[in-house]
Protein backbone atom coordinates (compact mmCIF):
# COMPACT_ATOMS: atom_id res chain seq x y z
CA UNK A 1 0.00 0.00 0.00
CA UNK A 2 1.29 3.46 -0.85
CA UNK A 3 1.47 6.30 1.63
CA UNK A 4 -1.62 7.81 -0.01
CA UNK A 5 -3.81 4.88 -1.14
CA UNK A 6 -6.86 7.11 -1.44
CA UNK A 7 -5.15 9.84 -3.43
CA UNK A 8 -3.89 13.20 -2.17
CA UNK A 9 -7.31 14.72 -1.41
CA UNK A 10 -8.67 12.00 0.85
CA UNK A 11 -5.26 11.52 2.44
CA UNK A 12 -4.59 15.16 3.33
CA UNK A 13 -5.62 17.33 6.26
CA UNK A 14 -8.01 20.28 5.95
CA UNK A 15 -6.60 23.81 5.54
CA UNK A 16 -5.92 25.81 8.70
CA UNK A 17 -6.45 29.58 8.75
CA UNK A 18 -7.37 31.64 11.84
CA UNK A 19 -10.89 33.12 11.83
CA UNK A 20 -9.61 36.70 11.85
CA UNK A 21 -7.71 36.06 8.64
CA UNK A 22 -10.81 34.53 7.03
CA UNK A 23 -12.85 37.52 8.22
CA UNK A 24 -10.36 39.87 6.59
CA UNK A 25 -10.70 38.18 3.23
CA UNK A 26 -14.48 38.28 3.50
CA UNK A 27 -14.52 41.99 4.26
CA UNK A 28 -11.99 42.88 1.59
CA UNK A 29 -13.28 40.77 -1.30
CA UNK A 30 -16.98 40.17 -0.58
CA UNK A 31 -17.84 43.21 1.49
CA UNK A 32 -19.23 40.91 4.17
CA UNK A 33 -18.76 41.09 7.92
CA UNK A 34 -20.28 39.11 10.73
CA UNK A 35 -19.78 36.33 13.23
CA UNK A 36 -17.90 33.23 12.05
CA UNK A 37 -18.58 29.77 13.44
CA UNK A 38 -16.39 26.80 12.38
CA UNK A 39 -18.09 23.84 10.70
CA UNK A 40 -16.67 20.33 10.81
CA UNK A 41 -15.27 19.06 7.52
CA UNK A 42 -13.17 16.06 6.57
CA UNK A 43 -11.03 17.83 3.97
CA UNK A 44 -11.93 21.56 3.67
CA UNK A 45 -12.06 24.54 6.05
CA UNK A 46 -15.66 25.68 6.43
CA UNK A 47 -17.33 28.39 8.51
CA UNK A 48 -20.86 29.60 8.97
CA UNK A 49 -21.14 33.37 8.71
CA UNK A 50 -24.02 35.39 10.13
CA UNK A 51 -23.99 38.74 8.31
CA UNK A 52 -26.55 41.54 7.98
CA UNK A 53 -27.12 40.38 4.39
CA UNK A 54 -27.97 36.85 5.52
CA UNK A 55 -26.34 33.61 6.54
CA UNK A 56 -23.58 32.06 4.45
CA UNK A 57 -21.17 29.13 4.29
CA UNK A 58 -17.54 30.12 3.76
CA UNK A 59 -15.54 27.33 2.12
CA UNK A 60 -11.76 27.17 1.72
CA UNK A 61 -10.86 24.17 -0.41
CA UNK A 62 -8.17 21.65 0.41
CA UNK A 63 -4.91 22.57 -1.29
CA UNK A 64 -4.87 19.10 -2.87
CA UNK A 65 -8.10 19.87 -4.75
CA UNK A 66 -7.37 21.34 -8.20
CA UNK A 67 -9.01 24.67 -8.93
CA UNK A 68 -10.74 23.11 -11.94
CA UNK A 69 -12.47 20.67 -9.58
CA UNK A 70 -13.83 23.36 -7.28
CA UNK A 71 -14.99 25.41 -10.25
CA UNK A 72 -16.68 22.35 -11.74
CA UNK A 73 -18.74 22.10 -8.55
CA UNK A 74 -19.64 25.78 -8.76
CA UNK A 75 -20.71 25.41 -12.39
CA UNK A 76 -22.88 22.43 -11.50
CA UNK A 77 -24.63 24.43 -8.78
CA UNK A 78 -25.36 27.19 -11.27
CA UNK A 79 -26.67 24.67 -13.83
CA UNK A 80 -28.98 22.97 -11.32
CA UNK A 81 -30.31 26.30 -10.07
CA UNK A 82 -31.03 27.42 -13.62
CA UNK A 83 -32.89 24.18 -14.41
CA UNK A 84 -34.87 24.21 -11.15
CA UNK A 85 -34.76 27.65 -9.49
CA UNK A 86 -36.76 26.47 -6.46
CA UNK A 87 -34.39 23.57 -5.76
CA UNK A 88 -33.16 23.98 -2.14
CA UNK A 89 -29.40 23.95 -2.70
CA UNK A 90 -26.63 26.49 -1.94
CA UNK A 91 -26.17 29.40 -4.35
CA UNK A 92 -22.82 31.07 -4.99
CA UNK A 93 -22.30 34.55 -3.56
CA UNK A 94 -19.97 36.36 -5.99
CA UNK A 95 -17.10 38.57 -4.92
CA UNK A 96 -17.47 42.34 -5.13
CA UNK A 97 -15.87 42.23 -8.60
CA UNK A 98 -18.31 39.55 -9.80
CA UNK A 99 -15.88 36.62 -9.60
CA UNK A 100 -17.11 33.28 -8.30
CA UNK A 101 -14.08 32.51 -6.12
CA UNK A 102 -10.87 33.90 -4.63
CA UNK A 103 -7.43 32.34 -5.02
CA UNK A 104 -5.67 32.79 -1.67
CA UNK A 105 -1.92 33.53 -1.51
CA UNK A 106 -1.20 29.94 -0.47
CA UNK A 107 -3.15 28.63 -3.48
CA UNK A 108 -6.39 27.56 -1.79
CA UNK A 109 -9.68 28.48 -3.46
CA UNK A 110 -12.21 30.35 -1.30
CA UNK A 111 -15.95 30.60 -2.00
CA UNK A 112 -19.04 31.93 -0.25
CA UNK A 113 -22.39 30.18 -0.64
CA UNK A 114 -25.85 30.86 0.70
CA UNK A 115 -26.96 28.98 3.81
CA UNK A 116 -29.69 26.36 3.35
CA UNK A 117 -32.07 26.26 6.29
CA UNK A 118 -32.82 23.07 8.18
CA UNK A 119 -31.13 20.53 10.42
CA UNK A 120 -29.13 17.52 9.20
CA UNK A 121 -31.16 14.32 9.08
CA UNK A 122 -28.43 12.63 11.12
CA UNK A 123 -29.69 14.42 14.23
CA UNK A 124 -33.41 13.94 13.59
CA UNK A 125 -35.75 10.95 13.99
CA UNK A 126 -36.07 8.95 10.78
CA UNK A 127 -39.27 7.66 9.21
CA UNK A 128 -40.47 6.08 5.98
CA UNK A 129 -42.19 9.38 5.12
CA UNK A 130 -38.89 11.21 5.57
CA UNK A 131 -37.20 8.67 3.30
CA UNK A 132 -39.80 9.38 0.64
CA UNK A 133 -38.99 13.08 0.89
CA UNK A 134 -35.26 12.39 0.57
CA UNK A 135 -35.86 10.22 -2.49
CA UNK A 136 -38.09 12.75 -4.21
CA UNK A 137 -35.64 15.59 -3.60
CA UNK A 138 -32.71 13.44 -4.74
CA UNK A 139 -34.54 12.49 -7.92
CA UNK A 140 -35.38 16.12 -8.51
CA UNK A 141 -31.71 17.10 -8.16
CA UNK A 142 -30.74 14.30 -10.56
CA UNK A 143 -33.19 15.71 -13.10
CA UNK A 144 -31.81 19.24 -12.62
CA UNK A 145 -28.22 18.06 -13.19
CA UNK A 146 -29.10 16.13 -16.35
CA UNK A 147 -27.31 17.54 -19.37
CA UNK A 148 -24.59 19.29 -17.37
CA UNK A 149 -21.06 18.81 -18.72
CA UNK A 150 -17.67 20.06 -17.57
CA UNK A 151 -14.10 19.03 -18.47
CA UNK A 152 -13.37 18.25 -14.80
CA UNK A 153 -16.42 16.02 -14.27
CA UNK A 154 -14.72 12.77 -15.31
CA UNK A 155 -12.19 12.66 -12.49
CA UNK A 156 -10.95 10.03 -10.07
CA UNK A 157 -12.92 9.99 -6.82
CA UNK A 158 -12.48 6.97 -4.59
CA UNK A 159 -15.99 7.43 -3.15
CA UNK A 160 -17.34 6.97 -6.70
CA UNK A 161 -19.14 3.61 -6.69
CA UNK A 162 -17.83 2.69 -10.13
CA UNK A 163 -14.33 2.54 -8.58
CA UNK A 164 -15.29 0.15 -5.78
CA UNK A 165 -12.84 -2.50 -6.99
CA UNK A 166 -9.95 -0.26 -5.90
CA UNK A 167 -11.06 -0.66 -2.27
CA UNK A 168 -9.63 -4.15 -1.83
CA UNK A 169 -6.38 -2.93 -0.19
CA UNK A 170 -8.47 -1.12 2.44
CA UNK A 171 -10.77 -4.01 3.40
CA UNK A 172 -8.27 -5.40 5.97
CA UNK A 173 -8.73 -2.17 7.95
CA UNK A 174 -12.37 -3.15 8.68
CA UNK A 175 -12.11 -4.54 12.21
CA UNK A 176 -15.15 -6.84 12.15
CA UNK A 177 -14.42 -10.21 10.50
CA UNK A 178 -18.00 -10.74 9.28
CA UNK A 179 -18.07 -7.31 7.67
CA UNK A 180 -14.72 -7.99 6.03
CA UNK A 181 -16.13 -11.19 4.55
CA UNK A 182 -19.30 -9.48 3.31
CA UNK A 183 -17.19 -6.69 1.82
CA UNK A 184 -14.92 -9.11 0.00
CA UNK A 185 -17.91 -11.02 -1.37
CA UNK A 186 -19.47 -7.79 -2.63
CA UNK A 187 -16.25 -6.74 -4.35
CA UNK A 188 -16.07 -10.16 -6.02
CA UNK A 189 -19.62 -9.63 -7.37
CA UNK A 190 -18.68 -6.12 -8.40
CA UNK A 191 -15.79 -7.35 -10.53
CA UNK A 192 -17.78 -10.21 -12.06
CA UNK A 193 -21.21 -8.65 -12.60
CA UNK A 194 -21.50 -4.95 -11.85
CA UNK A 195 -18.43 -3.35 -13.43
CA UNK A 196 -19.00 -4.96 -16.87
CA UNK A 197 -22.58 -3.62 -16.94
CA UNK A 198 -21.84 0.00 -15.99
CA UNK A 199 -20.66 1.35 -19.39
CA UNK A 200 -24.06 0.62 -20.98
CA UNK A 201 -26.02 2.61 -18.37
CA UNK A 202 -27.05 6.26 -18.58
CA UNK A 203 -24.26 8.50 -17.22
CA UNK A 204 -24.42 12.02 -15.84
CA UNK A 205 -22.90 14.27 -13.18
CA UNK A 206 -24.26 13.29 -9.76
CA UNK A 207 -24.13 14.78 -6.26
CA UNK A 208 -22.32 11.69 -5.01
CA UNK A 209 -22.80 12.03 -1.25
CA UNK A 210 -26.47 12.16 -0.30
CA UNK A 211 -25.89 11.02 3.26
CA UNK A 212 -27.89 12.15 6.34
CA UNK A 213 -25.33 14.82 7.19
CA UNK A 214 -25.79 16.46 3.79
CA UNK A 215 -29.60 16.43 3.67
CA UNK A 216 -31.65 18.81 5.79
CA UNK A 217 -35.15 18.74 7.24
CA UNK A 218 -37.32 20.97 9.38
CA UNK A 219 -36.42 20.10 13.00
CA UNK A 220 -40.01 20.90 14.04
CA UNK A 221 -41.38 18.59 11.33
CA UNK A 222 -38.63 16.05 10.51
CA UNK A 223 -40.59 14.44 7.68
CA UNK A 224 -40.34 17.70 5.71
CA UNK A 225 -37.02 17.57 3.84
CA UNK A 226 -35.74 21.09 3.20
CA UNK A 227 -32.41 21.00 1.39
CA UNK A 228 -29.19 19.41 0.15
CA UNK A 229 -25.63 20.42 1.05
CA UNK A 230 -22.01 19.59 0.21
CA UNK A 231 -21.47 19.15 -3.51
CA UNK A 232 -17.80 18.25 -3.08
CA UNK A 233 -18.13 14.65 -4.30
CA UNK A 234 -19.71 15.42 -7.66
CA UNK A 235 -18.51 13.20 -10.47
CA UNK A 236 -19.50 11.86 -13.88
CA UNK A 237 -20.68 8.29 -13.31
CA UNK A 238 -23.73 6.07 -13.95
CA UNK A 239 -26.77 8.12 -12.92
CA UNK A 240 -28.19 5.31 -10.78
CA UNK A 241 -25.19 5.63 -8.45
CA UNK A 242 -26.70 8.76 -6.88
CA UNK A 243 -29.83 6.78 -6.01
CA UNK A 244 -27.64 3.98 -4.64
CA UNK A 245 -25.71 6.38 -2.41
CA UNK A 246 -28.86 7.96 -1.01
CA UNK A 247 -30.60 4.62 -0.52
CA UNK A 248 -27.61 3.19 1.36
CA UNK A 249 -28.47 5.48 4.29
CA UNK A 250 -32.21 4.75 4.25
CA UNK A 251 -32.18 0.94 4.55
CA UNK A 252 -34.27 -0.26 7.48
CA UNK A 253 -32.50 -3.27 9.06
CA UNK A 254 -35.79 -4.97 9.93
CA UNK A 255 -37.32 -4.39 6.46
CA UNK A 256 -34.49 -3.85 3.96
CA UNK A 257 -36.35 -4.98 0.84
CA UNK A 258 -39.44 -2.89 1.53
CA UNK A 259 -37.38 0.18 2.46
CA UNK A 260 -35.20 -0.04 -0.65
CA UNK A 261 -38.20 -0.60 -2.92
CA UNK A 262 -40.16 2.32 -1.50
CA UNK A 263 -37.15 4.62 -1.75
CA UNK A 264 -36.42 3.63 -5.35
CA UNK A 265 -40.05 4.12 -6.36
CA UNK A 266 -40.15 7.63 -4.87
CA UNK A 267 -36.91 8.52 -6.66
CA UNK A 268 -38.18 7.07 -9.93
CA UNK A 269 -41.26 9.28 -9.76
CA UNK A 270 -38.89 12.24 -10.27
CA UNK A 271 -36.11 10.57 -12.28
CA UNK A 272 -37.18 7.25 -13.88
CA UNK A 273 -35.05 4.10 -13.80
CA UNK A 274 -34.37 1.66 -16.58
CA UNK A 275 -34.69 -2.09 -16.02
CA UNK A 276 -30.92 -2.47 -16.13
CA UNK A 277 -30.48 0.25 -13.49
CA UNK A 278 -33.05 -1.38 -11.23
CA UNK A 279 -31.40 -4.78 -11.61
CA UNK A 280 -28.04 -3.44 -10.43
CA UNK A 281 -29.38 -1.23 -7.66
CA UNK A 282 -29.12 -3.62 -4.65
CA UNK A 283 -25.47 -4.41 -5.33
CA UNK A 284 -24.70 -0.74 -6.00
CA UNK A 285 -26.24 0.13 -2.63
CA UNK A 286 -24.12 -2.56 -0.98
CA UNK A 287 -21.06 -1.23 -2.82
CA UNK A 288 -21.63 2.19 -1.27
CA UNK A 289 -21.84 0.59 2.17
CA UNK A 290 -18.56 -1.25 1.60
CA UNK A 291 -16.99 1.99 0.38
CA UNK A 292 -18.04 3.68 3.62
CA UNK A 293 -16.73 0.85 5.80
CA UNK A 294 -13.38 0.56 4.02
CA UNK A 295 -12.49 4.22 3.57
CA UNK A 296 -13.63 5.36 7.00
CA UNK A 297 -11.85 2.48 8.75
CA UNK A 298 -8.61 3.39 7.01
CA UNK A 299 -8.92 7.13 7.62
CA UNK A 300 -9.96 6.78 11.27
CA UNK A 301 -6.83 4.76 11.95
CA UNK A 302 -4.69 7.36 10.23
CA UNK A 303 -6.35 10.38 11.86
CA UNK A 304 -7.57 9.19 15.28
CA UNK A 305 -8.12 12.75 16.50
CA UNK A 306 -10.90 13.09 13.88
CA UNK A 307 -12.19 9.52 14.18
CA UNK A 308 -15.66 10.33 15.58
CA UNK A 309 -16.41 12.53 12.58
CA UNK A 310 -14.84 10.16 10.05
CA UNK A 311 -16.77 7.16 11.43
CA UNK A 312 -20.12 8.91 11.73
CA UNK A 313 -21.72 6.81 8.96
CA UNK A 314 -20.00 3.52 9.83
CA UNK A 315 -22.76 2.06 12.06
CA UNK A 316 -25.53 2.53 9.50
CA UNK A 317 -23.35 1.09 6.72
CA UNK A 318 -22.54 -1.96 8.83
CA UNK A 319 -26.18 -2.56 9.75
CA UNK A 320 -27.33 -1.98 6.18
CA UNK A 321 -24.79 -4.34 4.62
CA UNK A 322 -25.79 -7.11 7.01
CA UNK A 323 -29.49 -6.47 6.35
CA UNK A 324 -29.10 -6.63 2.57
CA UNK A 325 -27.13 -9.86 2.85
CA UNK A 326 -29.80 -11.40 5.09
CA UNK A 327 -32.60 -10.35 2.72
CA UNK A 328 -30.94 -11.92 -0.31
CA UNK A 329 -31.03 -10.87 -3.96
CA UNK A 330 -34.31 -12.59 -4.84
CA UNK A 331 -36.34 -10.75 -2.20
CA UNK A 332 -34.70 -7.43 -3.01
CA UNK A 333 -35.37 -7.74 -6.73
CA UNK A 334 -38.96 -8.88 -6.21
CA UNK A 335 -39.72 -5.92 -3.96
CA UNK A 336 -38.10 -3.49 -6.39
CA UNK A 337 -39.99 -4.85 -9.38
CA UNK A 338 -43.33 -4.62 -7.58
CA UNK A 339 -42.75 -1.08 -6.32
CA UNK A 340 -41.42 0.29 -9.60
CA UNK A 341 -44.26 -1.29 -11.57
CA UNK A 342 -46.71 0.82 -9.57
CA UNK A 343 -44.86 4.09 -10.15
CA UNK A 344 -46.10 6.28 -12.99
CA UNK A 345 -45.19 7.33 -15.54
CA UNK A 346 -43.15 4.48 -16.99
CA UNK A 347 -40.58 4.16 -14.20
CA UNK A 348 -38.95 1.12 -15.72
CA UNK A 349 -38.34 2.67 -19.12
CA UNK A 350 -35.05 4.21 -20.16
CA UNK A 351 -35.27 7.95 -19.39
Amino acid sequence: MTDAPLGPLLDSRPPAFPPDQVAGWLARHWGLSGALRPLTSERDLNHRMDAPEGRFVVKIANLAEPHAMTRFQSAALRHAAARDPALPIPHLRPLSDGSADLVLPEGHLMRVLTWVEGAPLAGLPASRAQSQGVARLGGRLARALRGFADPAADHVLQWDIKRAAALRPLVPHIADADLRALSTALLDRFDARIAPALPALRWQVIHGDLNPHNILADPAAPDRVTGILDFGDMVLTPAVCDLAVAAAYRIEPDAPAAALAAFAAAWAAESPLSRDEAALLPDLVAARMVTTLAITSFRAARYPENAPYILRNYPSAAAGLRALADAGPAALQAALAAALAETAPNPMEQP
